[in-house]
């Protein structure tokens, strides 16, 4: 006959909340918007000497 062996966890799960994923996202999503609008007042103005 099968036997289960049950074993537990060798490190007990922590039970401190985690930090949310949307912190992280929107800093990300911030930081690469100021990028992409400097690029476009860059090539809106015609700053060549950046690009080449």
């Amino acid at each position: 006959m099968p036997t289960v062996i049950r074993t537990r966890p060798s490190a007990p799960l922590s039970r401190a909340p985690q930090k949310s994923d949307n912190e992280q996202s929107a800093s990300i999503a911030l930081f690469c918007g100021i990028g992409l609008l400097i690029s476009l007042v860059a090539m809106i103005f015609g700053e060549q000497g950046a690009w080449h």
